[in-house]
């Protein structure tokens, strides 16, 4: 096994749900060279990739489809922020989710409603009312306790927020 090979599995290791480009800066390799190695990686079981629309994410081999999920909320800050404020507050209405936020509704319901269809967040309707509850209450409390440093405190822009509400 190369050097190459195990810096790559270790900044995924430490990033798990990291996207390409993020592996580029933190790795220093270019695109070719970082293609190569990512598909042999892949390709030998050493690292998960998962795709989907307009992402690739690259996770360490045992992550679960599950936990997959629920890190991928958590490298957003968005969703981040959502899933921490029911962490804390189980069981909101929209309006207390969007003040907690502190984005704008259309913001918070387009991210609110992508956890709800992923399965992490559900609804119930409470006296007229629907309210948002932790689902998968266990798994996201371990995933945020193991990977809090990289997943929680990293500075995330605003720009995912704009780019995905277009």
């Amino acid at each position: 096994m190369t050097d190459r090979n195990l810096q790559l599995q270790e900044i995924i290791e430490k990033n798990p749900g990291i996207q390409f480009r993020e592996i580029m800066r933190n790795s220093g390799l270019k695109n070719g060279v970082l293609s190569h190695y990512l598909g042999k990686l892949e390709k030998n079981g050493l690292v998960k990739v998962m795709r989907g629309p307009r992402q690739t994410r690259f996770y360490p081999p045992k992550t679960t489809e599950d936990e997959s999920i629920v890190i991928k909320a958590l490298r957003k800050q968005t969703p981040r922020d959502l899933l921490l404020a029911l962490v804390e507050n189980d069981g909101l209405e929209f309006s207390e989710l969007v003040k907690k936020v502190g984005k704008s509704p259309s913001t918070v319901s387009l991210y609110l409603s992508q956890i709800v269809q992923d399965g992490l967040v559900e609804i119930k309707l409470e006296k007229l009312k629907k309210r948002y509850y932790i689902k998968a209450r266990d798994l996201i409390d371990q995933l945020i306790e193991d990977y809090r440093p990289s997943l929680l405190e990293k500075p995330v822009s605003g720009f995912e927020d704009i780019f995905n509400s277009l």
